[in-house]
């Protein structure tokens, strides 16, 4: 018993001394952290104990943990749970098991949108229009996309069982597939949108976002494009080493793509071309959005500022920052934000997060696309691009505000607008169905719209008759391109829906015919004056 007391006290003895070292270097090295953490450590005492409902200690923790992340004022700071850490790596990985489905919910059903070629789903026969009444048994009545998902995703070779019904088909049909590893592809469409021009988009930057894109620009210049459009609209972004891959592909060794800055040492870093173009002589117009960021700005920026491409639609989000990810004993992961970047140029397109200026410059109605008050550079070529708030293009188009006749659609159908999908849903399936449509090259007629209308008045939606004629334009698009995707699939879809697209028109425009970088260049002002006139009679419309 005496050799155990000992041993104990020397225990004791020792806790004491280092945590009294602990205490000394606290005071004498850093007083502020050290009253501030005997700060916190009150205030979570005293909440645990007197406030008026019983908290969980460890909820508690983690509110505090979002709450000092909040604070920051940084929207790309933040701590991810296991699942959402999860999500983070299926986004930049490319690749999550599963069935490789697309799905969404129709008529209160899951539905499939398309399955993925070479995936389990289209080697067993799963179709377009599918409804998925079961998974495991349980009704997917009612069920939300993201439980459907969680349901047919899972560990790569284990199985899963669904029923589906299919439209024009008597009975149900089951299946049990054999979950596995899905890759999705970065790059979602390749066509020729003209003889000689390319079109490519991209959705996001995943560990094969560069080998794809290689691959993408090799099979349209044999299929005779002598120019091509790159575009980056709604693509947030992704991994640092593909933005700067990708950008490799288009300028010439030596040439700089980004420069990170940051408060350590490790975070400061100049990114540069590495390998000769592959395809010098090659004029590249690159389309951006409001929802094109991060590792997008990174491309549009360096192909801006070497005058590689011209950039064409809206001002980007303006993300020029670059997050470290730091794992945590609980299985999630800090996100946070350890340095900013520069393009070639050394211009910032960080936006402003302050929320003062944010809310005056929304009272000025500055959307964001001008370059007021934002600092002018020069590119390669002398042109003039600005710092602050996004990539702005050299051809700003996609903000003519909509037709008369399509906002009051918008606005009688306003609530009812899940109601007027199932409808648009419901009547292409049927003509899926039917067969009613058999070239990829159809037409809609007014029997379609009646076809549409009937079904819209079976769902409750009641609209006055002469709003929903008088938006002819916009209910024959939506049909269009609705009904190609359930009777053509999605690759038909997109070739529809790219006849509307005011943004691609526009780089057409400047792309059809040009032989050289410098022909592009030579049009955009040309180009500007017409847009800025189309704009000027649609307003006075």
């Amino acid at each position: 018993m005496r050799s155990r007391a000992i041993i104990v006290a020397s225990a004791l003895s020792g806790a004491m001394i280092t945590g009294g070292w602990l205490v000394q270097r606290g005071l004498h090295g850093n007083t502020d952290a050290f009253y501030g953490a005997r700060l916190f450590d009150a205030v979570m005492t005293h909440v645990t104990r007197y406030y008026v409902d019983t908290l969980d200690q460890q909820q508690l923790y983690r509110k505090a943990v979002d709450g000092m992340l909040h604070e920051l004022r940084d929207p790309h700071s933040v701590f991810l749970t296991p699942e959402r850490l999860a999500a983070l790596t299926e986004n930049t990985s490319g690749t999550y098991g599963g069935l490789g489905i697309q799905i969404d919910v129709r008529d209160g059903w899951v539905t499939v949108i398309s399955p993925l070629p070479g995936t389990p789903a289209e080697k067993a026969g799963v179709q377009t229009g599918d409804r998925i009444v079961e998974i495991e048994g349980q009704s997917t009545h009612e069920w939300t996309v993201d439980e459907a998902t969680k349901a047919l995703r899972g560990a790569s070779g284990s199985k899963v069982a669904f029923v589906v019904e299919r439209p024009g088909v008597d009975g149900r049909i089951p299946y049990a597939l054999a979950r596995q590893e899905i890759q999705v592809h970065a790059v979602q469409h390749i066509l020729m949108l003209r003889p000689t021009v390319g079109y490519l988009d991209l959705n996001v930057f995943s560990e094969t976002t560069t080998e794809e894109v290689a691959e993408a620009v090799d099979s349209l210049v044999r299929l005779g494009a002598r120019s091509v459009l790159v575009d980056l609209r709604g693509n947030p972004g992704g991994l640092l080493d593909q933005g700067v891959g990708m950008s490799d592909l288009f300028l010439d060794p030596g040439q700089q793509i980004v420069s990170m800055r940051g408060r350590i040492r490790e975070a400061n870093r100049v990114f540069s071309d590495q390998a000769a173009q592959q395809w010098p002589t090659l004029p590249l117009v690159v389309l951006v959005d409001g929802g094109s960021a991060s590792a997008s700005e990174i491309v549009a920026g360096a192909l801006q500022d070497h005058d590689r491409a011209v950039i064409v639609g809206r001002t980007s989000y303006g993300k020029g920052s670059a997050q470290s990810l730091f794992p945590m004993a609980s299985g999630g992961a800090l996100k946070l934000t350890t340095a900013l970047w520069y393009t070639p140029t050394g211009r910032s397109i960080n936006k402003p997060i302050d929320a003062d200026e944010e809310e005056e410059l929304a009272d000025a109605g500055n959307d964001g696309d001008t370059t007021v008050k934002r600092t002018p550079f020069r590119t390669q070529g002398g042109r003039t691009v600005y710092g602050g708030g996004g990539i702005t293009p050299d051809v700003a188009v996609g903000d003519t505000a909509a037709p008369a006749y399509e906002r009051e659609f918008v606005q009688a159908v306003d609530g009812k607008l899940p109601q007027f999908r199932d409808a648009l849903a419901d009547y292409a399936v049927s003509l899926k169905v039917s067969r009613a449509v058999t070239s990829p090259d159809f037409t809609v007629t007014p029997a379609m719209r009646q076809a549409l209308w009937d079904r819209m008045v079976r769902r409750g939606i009641t609209i006055p008759r002469v709003t929903y004629d008088a938006a002819a334009p916009l209910v024959n698009r939506l049909l269009e391109t609705e009904i190609a995707r359930y009777v053509f699939g999605p690759a038909v879809q997109f070739e529809h829906q790219a006849k509307y697209d005011e943004t691609i028109a526009a780089a057409l425009r400047l792309a059809e015919g040009a032989r050289t970088q410098k022909d592009l260049f030579a049009r955009v002002d040309a180009l500007t004056a017409d847009l800025a006139r189309s704009q000027g009679l649609a307003d006075r419309r």
